[in-house]
């Protein structure tokens, strides 16, 4: 696809984002025979008009593929059960998780950000959600890291794309007879849970199926933890990139809010979003096919200078920042309020307590493994070594 999946353009994709733009705002791949949108006012458009683009592209039964009005129904179901009241609660176990976490690097002055903590925080938080027992949470990292490659089958119709699908099969065969297991014990013995809620939500007389809380469990797992992780990566890279920027983080902690929210614009942890054409579709003046795949580049969306003044500039006073890092419309993410609640409380702590990072190598990092994804596989830092603290503190109700 074009050269946006080599691993330096993963990297900075922007320069060329903005080359893609302004030559051409809508792009036919002929290899992949995708196309591509990169202006911010049609991927907004494009994120709204389910008559023209449909969600319904992927391979499993996810309430990101699934248009109205079954997608309505279904997000109404699950919506009952991952409640902001719910998501709010966490925060004294998030706090906790973060602590317990930085107490086992903060003293010998170095980490691999990622490794150590920004993979690990969001899967922790997820566990605890669905109320997974300590034994059983190493799967789900392996289950997370089947269904990330999937981004490698998009456009691809080959024995490696075949091979990995296979194996995305059978990850979901697994995942489910896992969940039955999970789901037998929730309906003998409810908890306070995401997984108990979810059975009992009901909308006019109707509950999920297993299907569709196997389809939850496994966009949680995905979309809960690889956003998380980005945004907290990608936030250190980006104070370490403007240290002006970080001095006014240091001086004036309220501007976090919004130094995360930028974080979300200049290094949007998803890149682009797939929707398949329903019918002919005309975007500024280019006639795309109906049954085509075509690509909402929200990375490059979010560097739209014609929607953000000073678009390449990483700025934390940036207000407005109408960005679409986490969709728009009815998809709009449901999870967005928990990924701002951890980075906040990650991003706090590492600051408050990793005095002085900086980067270990000189060497480019090596992007994560989605290819819709954006941020760095390992991070290693060096800083000043501090000491422990008490990670007890209230866990959440």
């Amino acid at each position: 696809m074009l050269n946006l999946l080599s691993d330096a353009v993963r990297r900075n994709p922007y320069p060329l984002y903005d080359q893609l733009r302004s030559a051409s705002p809508v792009l036919h791949d002929p290899q992949s025979d995708l196309w591509l949108i990169f202006d911010y006012l049609d991927v907004k458009q494009a994120l709204t008009d389910h008559a023209a683009f449909s969600s319904c592209y992927g391979p499993a039964e996810w309430m990101i593929f699934l248009d109205p009005p079954r997608h309505a129904k279904l997000r109404a179901l699950i919506a009952q059960a991952f409640t902001p009241r719910s998501v709010a609660n966490l925060e004294p176990r998030i706090r906790e998780l973060s602590r317990q976490l930085l107490n086992q690097t903060i003293e010998r002055g170095e980490m691999d950000l990622a490794g150590d903590f920004a993979v690990p925080l969001p899967m922790l938080v997820i566990a605890d959600m669905l109320g997974i027992p300590d034994t059983d949470r190493s799967q789900l990292k392996h289950w997370n890291d089947a269904i990330l490659i999937m981004s490698y089958t998009l456009g691809r119709q080959d024995e490696a794309a075949a091979q990995i699908a296979n194996e995305f099969n059978a990850t979901t065969v697994e995942t489910n007879e896992y969940l039955t297991g999970l789901l037998a014990e929730r309906r003998a013995s409810p908890r306070d849970d995401l997984l108990t809620r979810l059975l009992a939500a009901e909308v006019e007389g109707e509950h999920l199926t297993q299907a569709e809380i196997l389809g939850f469990f496994q966009l949680l797992l995905l979309a809960g933890s690889e956003t998380t992780t980005n945004l907290i990566n990608n936030a250190i890279l980006c104070f370490i990139e403007n240290p002006h920027q970080l001095a006014q983080l240091y001086t004036t902690p309220d501007l976090l809010p919004g130094a995360i929210e930028e974080v979300l614009r200049y290094r949007s942890p998803l890149q682009w979003m797939p929707r398949a054409t329903r019918c002919p579709v005309t975007v500024q003046g280019q006639l795309i096919p109906p049954g085509k795949m075509v690509l909402l580049m929200m990375g490059a969306a979010n560097h739209d200078p014609r929607q953000f003044s000073n678009a390449g500039c990483f700025d934390i006073r940036r207000d407005p920042n109408p960005h679409l890092a986490f969709g728009h419309g009815i998809h709009f993410c449901l999870g967005a309020a928990l990924a701002r609640l951890e980075s906040r409380i990650a991003l706090t702590d590492l600051l408050e307590r990793v005095k002085g990072f900086e980067l270990m190598s000189d060497e480019p990092w090596e992007p994560r493994e989605g290819l819709h994804v954006h941020g760095p596989n390992h991070l290693p830092l060096r800083f000043a070594p501090g000491p422990q603290r008490s990670p007890m503190v209230a866990r959440a109700v």
